[in-house]
């Protein structure tokens, strides 16, 4: 079995995706007192992990291992019933890896998640590894990123978008040079550096990385030497004055089928309860920052979902499924005085 065969301009790689899913999302309790956050759902007929899912196999990257801890059965059965690739062919599947009992059974950390599965990777032999986060709400192209890798001849390529300086400090946040390599990487500072030219704004990591395998696999067994379990707090800092670093602008990355009305570039971090909801909004409305409803970028499993209907009805429909499914959440967890969405307004 190898992973996924990629084609680039003419150039083929082997891809393996690993997607980290196993944090507990403390932030977004109650709703993840019995689930984990990326089995959380989304849109009304959606889980957050089918973002990541979507995006890759959209961009051709199609192995894929899911590692999931905390509260796994809701993404496992999930991904069990709607991500079965089994009939597509041997090198085409998702799947769900939960901690090796040799380790203790837990996932001390992102980096060390990924250090309890190095036997994947060697089984599998890719070209380049991409690591990803399963939390977010996001419509990227991978092979775009996996482009600027290979012209930049980096080791490693790291996602990268603005985010307010205000909030800057719940994330990795990166200083970069004018050709895009990383200068400086701090885990959640809390004197967040602003961007030279957008000083309003900090150049935040987005959890989604590209590794050449062998950088990863012997700097994995380096830090497992070492304690280090994290990749924002141990591994990526280590590898800026060793390696090639690059950070790849998400600003522009595009998408095929984005309708005018939309946000280029669309993240979201889904974080808390309100980010939770106000993400909601964004996909609202006869103009959404975020139409779901993508024909030539679809978030998957799109063909399993119940009825689909396209146009003002389906909108409508939609509307009334993310409606019914928030409810019993800003009634239970937000003030009376929260302003919840009214069905068919963004």
């Amino acid at each position: 079995m190898t992973a996924t065969l990629f084609k680039d301009q003419g150039i083929q790689q082997k891809i393996l995706a690993i997607v980290l899913a196993g944090g507990q999302g403390a932030r977004l309790r109650p709703l993840t007192a019995t689930q984990a956050k990326p089995a959380l759902p989304f849109g009304g007929c959606f889980r957050l992990v089918d973002f990541v899912l979507s995006n890759l196999v959209n961009s051709g990257i199609d192995s894929i291992y899911v590692l999931a801890q905390y509260k796994p059965e809701t993404l496992i059965e999930h991904v069990a019933s709607k991500w079965d690739m089994a009939a597509c062919g041997r090198e085409r599947f998702v799947r769900v890896v939960l901690p090796q009992p040799e380790f203790g059974g837990l996932f001390r950390g992102t980096a060390d998640a990924v250090v309890q599965n190095l036997a994947l990777i060697e089984q599998h032999k890719p070209d380049l590894v991409a690591v990803f986060a399963a939390d977010q709400v996001c419509r990227m192209d991978v092979s775009q990123m996996v482009q600027y890798h290979r012209e930049c001849d980096a080791d490693v390529t790291i996602a990268t978008t603005q985010v307010p300086i205000g909030s800057a400090s719940s994330f990795g946040i990166i200083e970069a040079g004018y050709r895009g390599e990383i200068l400086d990487f701090q885990e959640k500072p809390e004197t967040p550096i602003g961007i030279p030219f957008n000083p309003s704004h900090a150049c935040a990591s987005m959890g989604n990385y590209l590794f050449n395998t062998g950088v990863l696999v012997e700097e994995l067994e380096r830090a497992a030497r070492f304690g280090e379990t994290d990749f924002g707090a141990h591994l990526l800092p280590r590898l800026i004055p060793n390696y090639h670093v690059h950070a790849y602008d998400f600003s522009g990355n595009i998408v095929p089928g984005r309708l005018p009305h939309e946000e280029p570039a669309y993240w979201r971090d889904v974080g808390t309860l309100e980010d939770y909801v106000r993400a909601h909004r964004d996909i609202l409305g006869l103009a959404p920052l975020f139409d779901l409803q993508n024909p030539l970028w679809p978030v998957q499993p799109a063909a399993k979902t119940p009825q689909r209907v396209f146009g003002d009805r389906r909108r409508y429909q939609q509307a009334l499924e993310v409606h019914s499914s928030l409810a019993q959440v800003v009634g239970s967890v937000f003030p009376p005085q929260w302003d919840v969405m009214q069905t068919g307004n963004a």
